[in-house]
């Protein structure tokens, strides 16, 4: 009793808010009343469809008879057919006036309330969507379990004054009956006498689904791609070639067992609903004082403006007031003065007594002052003008910019989620992450940098479904927190692994939203720090050396100019070869370097260091070099397939790159040319597809390339330093000390991948162990 009343909330139709009636199922798997349906389908527009009439309705009610009478009609499945034959009759089925029958309906749209969006129905309505059957056994279980204080169901073929309540119904005839109209329309002995009797109701429903579009066809299978049931004729359509159709049986076990599942999952864990129960009580509660708090913060800062903005208007008009006293003051004086200008003023009545002094000598001793007055009065006469400004145009506020303020003053945001730049981020000797915080985006105090090694599932499978998120909850997030400024290092890091890193920034509101995730590739070795060698075999004249020995350029000088004038006669360009200042004897290391795309021709990679010895001492030209370092075999290295090259190298020029046919060429189809091992393909940077030829393909540049050397394997690998993909591996001679070497052909520049520990920091890191300082006598 207590799980049925306690599932009433399931039963509530969407639309209407009352247990379901007649419920059909939507495509969006949501159940709602045919009423229901129906009348929001003309609320938007639609045409009003046949409904088939109320089942407690006269019409659908046909107790013209006495139970007492001889004779009494028999119930025609005409006025009771199902429903879901009224579906097929044409309801749901809209054709406009003039519309010719040959013209597709427009499909309807089905404003759905759970989903809050418009589901299409498709472009027969309703008649698509099949009763769902199940919902309403379980609303007639509920009805008669907890009773709601409905009206009883009468039976339908009573007169009304002797009606009589019903006690049986017959699924076949779709009626209710008491108990002597049952027997009267059931006799013994007939075929009416096996229809299937059920409790009396006022909604009955087909014993079983059949296809809306085919009528009378049972549905026997379940299509996985269109999660939809489909009889044998449905199922021989056209639309559902390819995709998974399983025995309804089947999908009916299938789906039984995950809700059993599922089920038994949520019920053993009921002390964990409970905890959080309590804590989203416990939120309730907090979340409603902390509104009370805020809104008297609220208050409080309105009052304090207030306060700040009535202070500033006793100030302003304080100096308003001054102002107007001292301005008043001096045009009162002007006044007084021009007054005393006037004929029977004081000072021309002095000036006209004064005039009548005949005595010389008293006269200039008393009309010297008068003089000067008059001589004053009429200067100031001539140059009239006002001792004071009364307009006050300099004692008004602009109040624009505080106005605008105060119709902005909103609740402070926390930040919103940062945007990561990704040409500036990348993972090498440690990773570098670089970010900025949208314009529009609140100020942020500091940031929180969170990053994860990806899990990796045994046996290199994928990292998806249940794996995956447990070697994710593995591989825990990890935090560097209060960033100040708009990156980060991340140092102690995991070789050849993928991470991954998000940003998300924090002020007095909290933190904001999480950027977007990014995936940093670390490099397969340890990073190996060095610098161009300046001292060792340089042409000064052919290739320049940077002040940090990161960076060279190769320049056309003299000799490169006489040689590329004697070029179709006699001579050859030469070869300038470059290495780095350390030798490797030991360990695997990686490192990475860009090459410029406007250069002629430059290899990358790695020799012996006495071959390259030999190389400075003897420049080879274009035409016949001892040796080519363009695939690393040497012209002893070709007839003899046991001993490994002494070099190594790819050749870039002119924004390509060219990958020999060596020995484990990564192709297009991802495999090794020699059949060896799969390997992934090349990058393709920009798409591009790449020019092949009987002896190896061209790539577009990648923007840095990557080389990692296994000393103790002999291996030389060549990446794409911007996705770790491999481009190219191959064998070298480690017999002896190894070293990075550049070849530049031509004019063009590379630079060496600055160690993201040397941006924040003033000193060099010192060099690992495995790396041998270079020897003086190399012929030992």
């Amino acid at each position: 009793m207590s799980n049925m009343k306690s599932m009433e909330r399931e039963l509530h139709c969407p639309v209407c808010k009352e247990i379901v009636k007649q419920p059909v199922v939507l495509p969006c798997q949501h159940s709602v009343c045919l009423m229901c349906a129906s009348e929001v389908l003309v609320q938007n527009g639609y045409p009003p469809p046949e409904l088939p009439p109320e089942p407690n309705s006269p019409a659908s009610t046909p107790n013209t008879r006495s139970p007492h009478q001889a004779r009494r009609p028999m119930p025609s499945k005409a006025d009771h057919r199902p429903i879901d034959r009224v579906l097929r009759s044409g309801f749901g089925t809209y054709l406009s006036p003039g519309r010719r029958r040959k013209e597709p309906p427009h499909a309807m749209l089905f404003p759905c309330p759970p989903c809050g969006r418009e589901v299409e129905l498709g472009e027969k309505g309703l008649t698509d969507c099949l009763r769902n059957l199940t919902l309403e056994r379980i609303v007639e279980r509920y009805r008669h379990t907890v009773s709601l204080g409905s009206v009883a169901v009468m039976c339908q073929f009573c007169k009304p004054p002797q009606s009589l309540e019903a006690t049986k119904g017959c699924a076949d005839c779709r009626a209710s009956f008491c108990n002597e109209c049952f027997k009267l329309y059931h006799p013994w002995g007939t075929p009416r006498a096996q229809h299937e009797h059920v409790q009396p109701t006022l909604n009955f429903r087909p014993k079983v689904l059949s296809c809306p579009e085919h009528d009378q066809e049972r549905l026997h299978f379940y299509c996985r791609t269109c999660q939809r049931l489909l009889c044998p004729l449905c199922k021989l359509r056209r639309i559902h070639a390819g995709h998974k159709v399983a025995p309804v049986a089947q999908a009916y076990q299938t789906l039984k067992d995950k809700i059993t599942k599922e089920m038994n999952y949520v019920l053993a864990n009921q002390e964990t609903v409970l905890g959080q129960i309590t804590q989203l009580e416990s939120a309730i509660t907090q979340t409603e004082a902390n509104s009370v708090a805020a809104r008297e913060q609220l208050s409080q800062s309105v009052r304090d403006l207030t306060a700040l903005l009535a202070e500033r208007h006793a100030s302003l008009t304080e100096a308003l007031e001054r102002a107007r006293q001292k301005r008043g003051e001096a045009l009162a004086g002007q006044v007084a003065e021009r007054r005393s200008l006037l004929e029977h003023a004081g000072l021309m009545a002095l000036s006209q007594e004064l005039l009548k002094e005949t005595d010389p000598p008293c006269f200039v001793q008393a009309a010297r002052q008068t003089h000067s007055r008059l001589s004053t009065s009429i200067e100031r006469l001539q140059c009239f003008s006002l001792a004071a400004d009364p307009s006050f145009r300099h004692f008004q506020l602009d109040v624009s910019k505080e106005l605008k303020l105060l119709t902005d003053l909103q609740f402070i945001q926390a930040p919103l989620a940062p945007v990561i730049d990704t040409q500036k981020t990348l993972a090498y000797d440690q990773l570098f992450l670089c970010w900025r915080l949208p314009q529009e985006s609140a100020p942020a105090w500091h940031f929180s940098v969170e990053f994860r090694r990806r899990g990796v599932v045994p046996g290199g499978g994928a990292r998806g479904g249940i794996q995956g998120r447990l070697a994710a909850a593995r591989w825990g997030w990890q935090r560097l927190e209060e960033v100040g400024g708009t990156s980060a290092v991340i140092d102690r890091l995991e070789m050849d692994s993928v991470y991954v890193l998000r940003v998300r920034g924090c002020n007095k509101a909290g933190f904001g939203e999480y950027s977007e995730e990014v995936y940093l590739h670390t490099p397969p070795a340890p990073v190996l720090n060095f610098y161009l060698d300046s001292r060792w075999g340089l042409h000064a004249d052919r290739l320049v050396v940077s002040k940090e020995q990161r960076c060279a350029r190769s320049v056309p000088g003299l000799s490169l100019l006489q040689a590329a004038d004697l070029a179709l006669t006699s001579c050859h360009l030469t070869a300038d070869l470059l290495v780095g200042d350390v030798a490797i004897t030991q360990g695997r290391h990686y490192w990475a370097c860009s090459v410029e795309p406007g250069s002629y021709l430059v290899k990358v990679g790695v020799g012996l260091e006495a071959k390259l010895q030999e190389w400075f001492h003897l420049p080879q030209d274009m035409a016949s070099p001892r040796y080519d370092p363009d695939s690393g075999h040497d012209s002893g290295a070709e007839d003899s397939l046991d001993s490994p090259p002494p070099f190594s190298f790819l050749t870039m020029g002119m924004g390509k790159i060219f990958l020999p046919h060596g020995p484990n060429h990564h192709n297009n189809h991802g495999c090794p040319a020699n059949g060896t091992s799969p390997r992934r393909s090349p990058t393709i940077s920009n798409g591009n597809i790449p020019a092949s030829s009987p002896t190896g393909l061209t790539y577009p540049l990648p923007p840095r390339l990557g080389v990692c050397l296994d000393f103790e394997k002999g291996r030389v690998t060549f990446y794409d330093a911007h996705s770790l993909r491999p481009l190219w591996e191959g064998p070298v001679d480690c017999s002896g000390p190894v070293c990075p070497a550049f070849c530049f052909i031509g004019g063009g520049a590379l630079q060496l991948q600055e160690l993201v520990a040397n941006r924040m920091a003033d000193q060099t890191p010192v060099r690992r162990v495995t790396i041998q300082p270079r020897v003086t006598n190399l012929n030992n």
